[in-house]
């Protein structure tokens, strides 16, 4: 199953294709910029049973040189199998469609990357074949953007700063500065980057404080993730409610009931519990319909 930082790391680049031009800086190099983008199709399958899907694949059109294309990989982690794959699609999509090609492997630790990032060759004995290296970026080479200026003039450079140094015990820096940066950019502007860099830090201890600063800094947006927040901040409100009216008229409550009450987010539920709480003769009655039924 896809994971959401495998998915944060390349659809970043689909929100904001003139993203690699600004990230090819990073490698050392100048990208043109596209004058226009075309969100292509993965889908790399031959007419044999082998299906084979690039992550993103973008068609950058740009007046320095004509269009070419860009394929964008995640890699999680480190896979004898992927260098071989991803020549495949470089040399598939340049017979395909006859346009220049070049894959862009996004990752989020430095052994990763600097594995992805060595030439292989698929001559034998050294010989002449085909030599592929991608462009890699990780934690290794992506700039670190720690000020709320500099993520202000480029938040998607900055949310990929984020998903990329997600396992950095520093990561802390980046995302503050990027909540900063966003106070002043556009809800349905800001929506997508607040989303992509939930994805990428998914179950990741950086993950909490994301959501603590969308609910402080960012509390005034609508996105899914604030949604999620609120309605997991309105839980946590009914739970401590119905703790507190069993402290107040004495009825004792074990860690296992307490654990019960506040580890649910159903409100309907918690809002059933709040009700029963005024009236039950010991905790266990809130779990209990009144037909008998314990719930």
């Amino acid at each position: 199953m896809v994971s959401p930082p495998h998915e944060a790391m390349h659809r970043i680049f689909q929100q904001d294709p003139d993203l690699f031009t600004r990230v090819s800086r990073a490698l050392g190099f100048a990208v043109p910029a596209p004058v226009r983008s075309t969100v292509m199709p993965t889908d790399l399958t031959e007419p044999d049973p082998v299906e084979r899907r690039v992550d993103t694949l973008l068609r950058m059109e740009t007046e320095e040189s004509g269009p070419y294309l860009l394929a964008v990989e995640a890699q999680g982690k480190k896979h004898p199998d992927k260098p071989a794959t991803w020549a495949y699609y470089i040399a598939y999509l340049w017979s395909k469609y006859q346009q220049p090609t070049t894959l862009l492997v996004v990752c989020q630790d430095r052994g990763t990357a600097e594995w992805a990032e060595r030439p292989v060759g698929s001559g034998p004995f050294g010989l002449p074949g085909l030599t592929f290296r991608p462009l890699v970026i990780g934690p290794h080479n992506m700039p670190r953007i720690t000020s709320a200026a500099e993520a202000r003039k480029d938040p998607m450079l900055a949310a990929l700063s984020a998903v990329t140094h997600a396992a950095d015990s520093r990561v802390d820096a980046i995302l503050k500065a990027l909540s900063t940066s966003l106070k002043d950019d556009p809800e349905g502007a800001a929506n997508p980057i607040i989303e992509l860099v939930a994805k990428g830090l998914s179950k990741r201890p950086a993950a909490q404080y994301w959501r603590h600063l969308m609910a402080v800094d960012l509390s005034f947006y609508t996105s899914d993730m604030s949604e999620e927040i609120r309605e997991e901040g309105r839980a946590q409100g009914e739970a401590r409610a119905v703790l507190r009216v069993l402290e107040k008229r004495g009825i004792d409550v074990t860690d296992e009931v307490r654990e019960r009450i506040t580890s649910c987010g159903d409100l309907d539920m918690l809002e059933a519990w709040l009700d029963r709480s005024l009236v039950a003769a010991e905790a266990a009655d809130l779990f209990v319909e009144s037909e008998g039924d314990e719930v």
